[in-house]
């Protein structure tokens, strides 16, 4: 049961952000069984005023800069990343509706997004990959007098059997594109079952397919145009709160570590050094989350997918036959940091993964 609400989070110094933390490490082992949801954590987030973030204070929102943003998701990462991967694809399809020009849009879906009340997310990365070059696009529209009929699949949605809408992305026939809010009841939508993932499967991340479904005007979102993903204040497509939540899971194995270290002090020089190399990724990241970036957005993601799967797996040694136990934080952290090779993972970002792996690495 959870005890009542939450004192709402103003600053990433709350002390209130730590007891939202310790709940939230509480939770994570149920999202390992079976079709486990993060519905608990999710309105535990909305109770502190998690949701508020990311908004304007127009918007009905706390409009948190984007170094403080990225600190939050430091601390709710290290606690629980399932949950804290499913806020950025709602935080993603918030943001888009809180830049476009569809003003009535913004009036009926804002306040219940900001408050907790609704839930939506995002189904548009196939406009970012390489499903993009097919010569039948996935997702299609077709433009009418009233709106559009949306027919196709959109194939990595987060959440999307318990979402109220989800911002989709779609192409019309002369190729430009539109973004647009789907609601989840409407004829047409289904959810196709998710395949169970190696880690994060509480997301629930997979296709929702449209069969030939009316949209009105009323939700359009952007568009049509070309490149629609580049358009408004909402364009970044991962950019540095990828890199937060692979600081962040690494964030949580290496405070492991250290608990274990002060009571074995043959973990300590790998420690001290797991937690240098954090301590400098961390210090990185909120420079380039204040435009002042002391390296490249690859070269952060890199050392940040890197950190998660080498911090991980040293807890799970630490750790030893426990960690190897369903159930262990280390265990599922080792799986969590695998997630970062594949989600939105650029490819030189990949190459230079693989060559580390592989030995190759400078």
């Amino acid at each position: 049961m959870l005890s009542g609400m939450g004192t709402r989070i103003e600053s990433p110094q709350d002390e209130s952000l730590q007891e939202l933390c310790r709940r939230l490490r509480e939770l994570a082992p149920e999202l390992d069984q079976p079709s486990a949801w993060p519905r608990k954590q999710l309105r535990l987030c909305g109770e502190y005023g998690v949701f508020e973030w990311f908004l304007s204070p127009e918007s009905g929102g706390q409009g948190w800069s984007e170094a403080d943003v990225m600190r939050g998701y430091l601390e709710l990462s290290a606690a629980c990343l399932t949950t804290t991967f499913v806020i950025t694809q709602r935080t993603g399809a918030c943001r888009r509706i809180e830049a476009c020009d569809n003003e009535p849009l913004k009036a009926k879906l804002l306040p219940d997004l900001c408050s907790g009340k609704s839930f939506a997310t995002v189904g548009i990365s196939h406009l970012t990959t390489s499903r993009r070059h097919l010569a039948k696009p996935v997702l299609r529209a077709a433009e009418t007098a009233g709106g559009f009929v949306v027919d196709g699949f959109s194939p990595w949605v987060t959440g999307g059997l318990f979402a109220d809408h989800v911002l989709i992305g779609a192409t019309v026939d002369d190729g430009q594109q539109i973004l647009a809010m789907l609601p989840m009841d409407a004829p047409g939508v289904s959810v196709a079952p998710v395949a169970e993932l190696v880690g994060l499967s509480a997301s629930h991340t997979g296709p929702v397919h449209c069969d030939r479904v009316t949209l009105s005007r009323e939700w359009l979102v952007a568009g049509p145009v070309e490149d629609v993903m580049t358009q408004g204040i909402g364009a970044r497509t991962g950019g540095f709160q990828t890199s937060a939540l692979a600081i962040g899971l690494a964030g949580g194995a290496v405070q492991f570590l250290q608990e274990e270290a002060a009571k074995r002090p043959d973990l300590l020089a790998a420690t001290d050094a797991l937690h240098a190399a954090w301590h400098e990724l961390r210090s990185d990241l909120l420079s380039a989350a204040s435009d002042e970036p002391v390296c490249s957005t690859e070269n952060l993601r890199t050392r940040s997918n890197s950190l998660a799967l080498r911090s991980s797996q040293a807890a799970l040694a630490a750790a030893k036959g426990t960690g190897y136990v369903v159930g262990h934080p280390a265990g599922r952290w080792c799986r969590e940091a695998l997630f970062f090779l594949v989600w939105s993972c650029p490819q030189p970002v990949m190459a230079a993964n693989l060559c580390e792996l592989a030995g190759l690495a400078d």
